[in-house]
C-alpha cells in the first residue's frame, strides 16, 4: 500500500470515528450554562458521557459540596491517557464554547485523576498525562493555552467509594468564576 492510500484510509477512519460520536452537549448549551459565571452561586456541572454514565455519576454525588468552580468530566480507560472518539467529540463542543466571546474571560484548570490501580508515583504521572491530553486537544482546537493549566492529581478525590471504580479515571475541567 502506498503513502497516498494509507493517508486516505487513515482520514476515513478518523472522520468515520469522529462522526459516529454525537456529542451529548452542544457548544451553545455549554455557553448558555457558563454565561454569567461571574455570579454563579452554588456550583453546577455538565457531564461528558452517555446518558447512563452521567446518571450514575449524579448518583454518587447526591449532596454536592459548595465549590467556586464548575466541572465537566472526561473518563479514560485503564492505564490510558488517550481520548476516545466520544471524548474528542465532547471536547470539540467544549472548545467551541470556550472560544465564544461570552466565555472569553474564563480560565480553568484541567485536573487529571486515576483509580487506585498502580503505585501512587505512577498514578501521579498518569493523571498528569491525562490532563495534558485534554489540554493539548483544547489548544489544538484553538483555545488559548494561557487559559488552561494541566495538573495531575493522582488517585485523590475519588468520585466513587470504590477506589478501583472506572469512574475515578477521569479529567475534570474546573472553570473558575474568580
Amino acid at each position: 500500500m502506498n503513502f497516498g492510500s494509507s493517508a486516505l484510509v487513515l482520514a476515513v477512519v478518523v472522520f468515520a470515528t469522529h462522526a459516529s460520536a454525537d456529542p451529548t452537549q452542544k457548544s451553545e448549551d455549554i455557553v448558555k450554562f457558563f454565561a454569567g459565571a461571574g455570579n454563579l452561586g452554588a456550583a453546577r456541572g455538565i457531564c461528558v458521557g452517555t446518558e447512563e454514565e452521567c446518571s450514575s455519576k449524579g448518583e454518587t454525588n447526591k449532596a454536592p459540596a459548595k465549590k467556586s468552580s464548575l466541572d465537566m468530566l472526561v473518563n479514560f480507560g485503564l492505564d490510558s491517557a488517550e481520548l476516545d472518539a466520544t471524548a474528542r467529540s465532547e471536547l470539540d463542543e467544549f472548545a467551541k464554547a470556550l472560544k465564544d466571546s461570552r466565555l472569553s474571560t474564563l480560565s480553568f484548570v484541567v485536573e487529571g485523576y486515576t483509580d487506585a490501580s498502580g503505585s501512587a508515583r505512577y498514578n501521579e504521572g498518569l493523571s498528569q498525562r491525562r490532563a495534558k491530553s485534554v489540554t493539548a486537544f483544547l489548544t489544538s482546537s484553538g483555545v488559548e493555552a494561557a487559559r488552561i493549566k494541566a495538573i495531575g492529581m493522582g488517585e485523590n478525590n475519588p468520585r466513587a467509594p470504590n477506589p478501583y471504580d472506572p469512574v475515578n479515571r477521569r479529567v475534570e475541567m474546573r472553570i473558575s468564576a474568580q
